[in-house]
């Protein structure tokens, strides 16, 4: 009867055996494919991570670019005075100023100074059409 017991105990020890050296595989199997997993996922972050670089240097240039056109712009702007003078104009225009002011203080003719109004009317009351 002893020798039942032990081989009970014997067969069960092997069946343990069995299951633990097949859980292993299993086990290293899965760190396999996980390690596969981490180091695909590593790659694409780092592709992420480059492009988002290259990108921002990109957008970079553009703004310097931009920045670079609008200063060209505000000198033209600047030097024609008669785009200071409608510039002001309209400013004035803004602030409430009537044609006469226009005249006096920017060397506009009374043409232009009314036409600036009629304008600056249409544009403060689009809703007031016939």
């Amino acid at each position: 009867m002893i020798w039942l017991g032990l081989a009970v105990v014997a067969l069960l020890a092997c069946v343990a055996i069995g299951y633990s050296i097949n859980a292993r595989r299993k086990l290293q199997q899965h760190q396999r494919q996980y390690e596969a997993l981490i180091n695909v996922l590593r790659n694409e972050i780092q592709a992420l991570t480059s492009s988002s670089i290259g990108m921002g240097h990109r957008l970079m240039d553009v703004e310097k670019q931009l920045n670079i056109t609008t200063e060209k712009q505000q000198e033209l702007v600047n030097r024609d005075p008669g785009v200071l003078a409608y510039n002001q104009a309209a400013r004035l225009m803004e602030m409430g100023a009537d044609v006469d002011d226009l005249v006096k203080n920017c060397g506009i003719g009374r043409p232009e100074a009314e036409l600036m109004a009629l304008l600056h009317k249409e544009v403060a009351a689009p809703g007031s059409k016939s």
